[in-house]
């Protein structure tokens, strides 16, 4: 279950960093400029709607330095670096890194030992943004290893500490992209009545949803087709009207009632532009009731346009918004993964965007704009056929774009050149690849004037980040851990190998299969179906220390991709909706099924076990599948999908309707979907974890489903991780896991 609550030199700012032209820099954008074009001077304006429910504009507040020393005082052996953002010449980056123990935020030079620990909290660091300017290095950290996040900013030299947003404990906010010049960086914040009302019980679990939620039904009509449905009472249709340039401009129809769906009362998601100095006032960007997310992703040189990605799992898009009067110019789909979905060329009449509009595969998309943000045409300029473009990160010089493509889980990365065409997008030239050590980049950020950054991962090393010069070599930073550090010696990371597989109803699947070290090729061995999170994840060859854990105790391994995981393309993520999960839980079992007939696992030692998403999986195998696994794992997994609804963040229920059902209009088959309407079935003795502060999925889910198993006879236990939310970012924390997991499944899966 996943869900979510830089760039350039910027705006010429006056002397209130306001923008040009933004002289109510509050004034909240109208709810008719996000459905239609703005209308021609000589008309009269509509009637304003009432103000939509917004997030207060946060206040810098200044806090205690909490610069550390050059090393942690407890160092990982293997750690890991990752998050790379780098100073406006390239010489120094910002990183995350858990050397200590705990994601914390760090600097140092790229090609030198000397870093530093620019914030010693115990909070995990999240996201990391360097100003465009050298001054700030910005920054999310999550309070308790919750999933409420707050950003802060620091000077480089670790002075000057303070708290730009998500100071309530009842909000979360997030990070924007910095404006061009440094003066300020945009900031998403949740709105604190939404998360209070939630937490405070006045939503009970077996209480219907609120009659005013966005409508949504689960279905999709996305391929084949130019009109994208969003369903019976929802927002409408969207038809992208193909124009002289391609998909063109954006037309919204109406829904059948006609208008927007009413604000939930206190939900909602506001962004703004924040100087970190404290100098000028917050400038609203957009203010989005009932948003799932909401995200500044650019703005222009000029500070003109904006570029923010909004809307549900599954149903993304990118929107131009006009600074000064807060209206909508354009948008388009764009495909659900990394949140740094475009950017504006220097001149800011080509819009960069990785998007999968009408297409089964993200790609490269170019959007000619005029001077007011209108698009002049649309053409896809950079695919490749069966493969997602998965980041997508332009230079300092916005003439330089660098790609990142999925080929069949691992990455293969590109360098294009891009060139001005008067009155028309943008174009490329022709590819230049650029090898790469390790299976998958995870991010790319430019590093000053030819130079890269880029966090990789593979399945034989920690991540870690390399730097590039002129896209000719790359070469890892001295602070990133060692490949022959990635294990203790004497027993390395297993190479997985890609396997494939039908299902029952024809549906090609794929996996990652890890053999133990040690067995005869023949040998049958017990074997976990490992189940990932989303369910749009997707499985890809990277090291895994619960993997590690696992093979290390003589268990195979068989990562798959079952129907809604990503990297496969528009149809077999959506091949999940609705009543396709049924299909999607026949997958688990037509996995294992083949992991036995095509592999070496054996029939009588399955395990099943999956995180988030794969939790409710686990979950949902264990009593549809009841005599197929002997034991499971569920970790931060879904039990009921209707508690969810009512226990989870506002932002992350609006998100998970399209995805899995409305919790009214489909309260039934949220119901029919839910493990605990089976708990009867379940045979399998079962080990639930969960992180005790986790708001994306509260413990309760696993909590309804161990006493249920208990109350049946059925051996289960539930093991509460401290001070963690729904990722496990403490060091003894993670370990504690893997070795609790290695134990359950050692002791059930035996004969060995």
């Amino acid at each position: 279950m996943t869900g979510e609550a830089t760039t350039g030199t910027a705006p010429e700012a006056s002397d209130t960093r306001t923008p040009p032209g933004a002289s109510d820099p509050l004034t909240p954008p109208r709810a008719s400029d996000t459905r239609t074009p703005p209308l021609p001077a000589q008309e009269p304006a509509p009637p304003e709607p009432p103000e939509p429910h917004r997030a207060a504009a946060p206040a810098p507040v200044p806090l205690p330095e909490a610069e550390g020393p050059r090393d942690a005082v407890t160092r990982l052996r293997a750690h890991a670096c990752w998050y790379p953002s780098a100073d406006p010449d390239g010489t120094e980056a910002a990183f995350i890194c858990d050397r200590g123990g705990v994601p914390q935020l760090w600097a140092g030079p790229v090609d030198g030992e000397g870093v530093r620990l620019l914030d010693s909290s115990p909070d995990p660091v999240k996201e990391v943004s360097w100003s465009p300017d050298g001054r700030w290095i910005a920054y999310t950290t999550a309070p308790g290893g919750g999933e409420h996040s707050r950003v802060l900013c620091v000077r480089p030299d670790g002075t000057g500490r303070r708290l730009l947003a998500g100071a309530d404990p009842d909000t979360s906010a997030y990070l924007g992209c910095w404006a061009r010049d440094g003066s300020a960086v945009a900031v998403t914040l949740a709105a604190p009545a939404a998360s209070r009302a939630r937490r405070d019980g006045l939503r009970q679990p077996s209480d219907p949803a609120p009659a005013h939620w966005t409508a949504r039904d689960g279905r999709a009509t996305l391929l084949g087709t130019t009109a994208y449905a969003t369903g019976p009472g929802g927002l409408g249709t969207t038809a992208y009207a193909t124009g002289p340039g391609g998909l063109g401009t954006t037309v919204h129809a109406p829904g059948p009632g006609g208008g927007t769906p009413a604000a939930r009362t206190g939900a909602g998601l506001s962004a703004y532009l924040i100087d970190p100095d404290g100098l000028a006032s917050p400038v609203l960007l957009a203010t989005e009731p009932d948003a799932p997310t909401l995200r500044v992703c650019d703005l222009t040189a000029d500070g003109r346009l904006a570029l923010l990605r909004r809307g549900p799992r599954g149903r993304r898009e990118s929107v131009v918004r006009r600074v000064v009067d807060t209206a909508t110019t354009f948008t388009l789909p764009v495909a659900d993964g990394d949140q740094w979905i475009g950017r504006f060329s220097p001149d800011g009449r080509t819009l960069w965007l990785r998007s999968d509009a009408g297409r089964e595969y993200a790609a490269l998309f170019a959007v000619a704009l005029d001077a007011d943000g209108t698009a002049l045409g649309t053409r896809v300029v950079a695919e490749r056929a069966d493969s997602d473009l998965d980041l997508l990160t332009l230079a300092h010089d916005g003439r330089t774009a660098v790609l990142a493509w999925n080929v069949r889980g691992a990455s293969e990365l590109d360098v294009v050149e891009t060139s001005a065409r008067p009155g028309a997008p943008d174009t490329t030239g022709p590819p230049r690849p650029v090898p790469l050590p390790h299976e998958v980049v995870t991010r790319i950020t430019a590093a000053g004037a030819g130079r890269l950054l880029l966090a990789l991962s593979g399945s034989q090393r920690r991540p870690g980040v390399w730097w590039a010069h002129e896209g000719v070599s790359l070469l890892r930073t001295p602070w990133s851990a060692r490949d022959e550090d990635t294990v203790p010696p004497g027993r390395p990371p297993v190479r997985p190998v890609l396997t494939r597989l039908t299902a029952r109803d024809g549906l090609p699947l794929g996996g990652w299969y890890y053999r133990a070290p040690g067995r005869a090729p023949h040998e049958p061995a017990p074997c976990v179906v490992h189940l990932h999170g989303g369910p749009e994840d997707q499985e890809r060859p990277v090291f895994d220390p619960l993997y590690h854990e696992l093979l290390g105790r003589g268990l195979d391994v068989f990562a798959p991709d079952v129907r809604g995981s990503g990297g496969h393309g528009r149809s077999f993520v959506d091949a999940d909706l609705g009543t396709g999960r049924f299909a999607a839980l026949d997958d688990v079992a037509d996995c294992a099924a083949h992991a036995v007939t095509a592999g070496p696992a054996d029939p009588t030692r399955l395990a099943v076990m999956g995180r988030s998403y794969g939790g409710y999986l686990t979950f949902a195998s264990l009593v549809w599948h009841p005599d197929l696994f002997r034991t499971g794992v569920a970790v931060c997994g879904m039990s009921d999908l209707l508690t969810f609804f009512a226990g989870t963040e506002p932002w992350i229920a609006e998100s998970a309707a399209h995805k899995y059902g409305h919790p009214e209009r489909d309260r039934e088959l949220l119901r029919t979907l839910s493990p605990m309407s089976r708990i009867d079935a379940l045979r399998a003795p079962l080990l639930a974890v969960h992180g005790e502060h986790d708001t994306n999925v509260p413990p309760g889910e696993s909590e309804q489903f161990v006493r249920a198993a208990r109350e049946r006879g059925v051996p289960a236990e539930l093991l509460v991780l401290r001070d963690e939310g729904h990722d496990f970012l403490r060091a003894e924390n993670r370990r504690l896991f893997r070795r609790a997991a290695g134990d359950w499944m050692e002791r059930h899966l035996r004969p060995f």
